[in-house]
């Protein structure tokens, strides 16, 4: 089992998670959380059920909260806020976050899917 993370801090204005295992330290961005959260709502209810995630580009991180001592539970600010990030899952991350991250826009572009979000232009006319 994973040791819990030497350092969590969360930089607010950059959105960047910051962890840290035995010195060596990373950054996860709250979009990249966001969009590999480990929720059914994400991951689906078993293998090829994954649910897209498109349009997250902006999301930010509202709270971060422990659970126990083996997990991070985090609420975005489009109502996300189920999945449970245990310690394996955020190492992994970290670990491998060009690999995910290149694949998750892999799959973006195969469905024709941005990152952007829809952004509604409201005008005032005299």
């Amino acid at each position: 089992m994973s040791q819990v993370p030497s350092v969590i801090k969360f930089h607010k204005q950059s959105q960047l998670l910051e962890l840290a295992w035995a010195d060596v330290s990373n950054q996860l961005s709250a979009e990249m959380l966001r969009v590999l959260s480990p929720s059914a709502e994400v991951r689906g209810h078993g293998k090829g059920n994954e649910v897209l995630q498109f349009a997250k580009k902006d999301v930010r991180i509202l709270k971060l909260e422990p659970v126990g001592n083996y997990a991070l539970k985090i609420t975005f600010d489009d109502g996300h806020d189920s999945g449970l990030y245990n310690w394996p899952y955020l190492q992994e991350l970290c670990a491998n976050k060009d690999q995910f991250w290149q694949a998750y826009l892999d799959k973006l572009a195969a469905a024709g899917k941005s990152r952007e979000s829809a952004q509604i232009a409201f005008k005032s006319v005299d």
